[in-house]
């Protein structure tokens, strides 16, 4: 299977079939997960990289154990919309997985994720940083992946 467009991937998926976001770090991926309608998606796990087919499996088992189908990963364009390294090291992740396993795999414009969650923890939560850090990623996933939900909602 190829990397798909957004709004394929229902099509592709079983029903009820939760899909994962991920926010891909330099040393971490932030890991959320969807509910089986795909309405809410929720921060799940932060995998620590390591090298990529550990993280590749680490990634599947936690798929595997929610029942996931589906993957939605962040995409970091810059603000003027063009796409630098990161959106290629991203896209590469994603071709990368597609060797382990045939999934359906889409990207998601991920501008901002990270500091907006940033500034809710820190005005909303009063998260402290040393928190933070452990938070972030994670959350991100699920502030890519919830976006991605609510464009597959306003699409149907």
């Amino acid at each position: 299977m190829a990397v798909i467009d957004l709004l394929e991937l229902p099509a592709l998926l079983a029903p009820y079939a939760p899909i994962v976001g991920l926010d891909l770090g330099e040393k971490t991926i932030g890991v959320a997960v969807s509910d089986a309608t795909r309405t809410v998606a929720s921060p799940l796990e932060l995998i620590r990289k390591v090298k990529f087919t550990d993280d590749a499996a680490a990634l599947f088992k936690l798929m595997e154990s929610r029942g996931a189908a589906g993957i939605v990963i962040g995409l970091p364009i810059n603000m003027d919309g063009t796409e630098g390294p990161r959106c290629q090291s991203s896209r590469a992740f994603g071709r990368n997985l597609l060797r382990l396993k045939d999934i359906p795999i889409a990207f998601w414009d991920e501008r901002m994720s990270s500091m907006a969650v940033n500034r809710v923890l820190i005005d909303e939560a009063d998260v402290t940083r040393a928190r933070r850090a452990d938070l972030v990623d994670k959350m991100a996933a699920a502030w890519i992946l919830q976006g991605a939900l609510e464009r597959l909602r306003s699409a149907a």
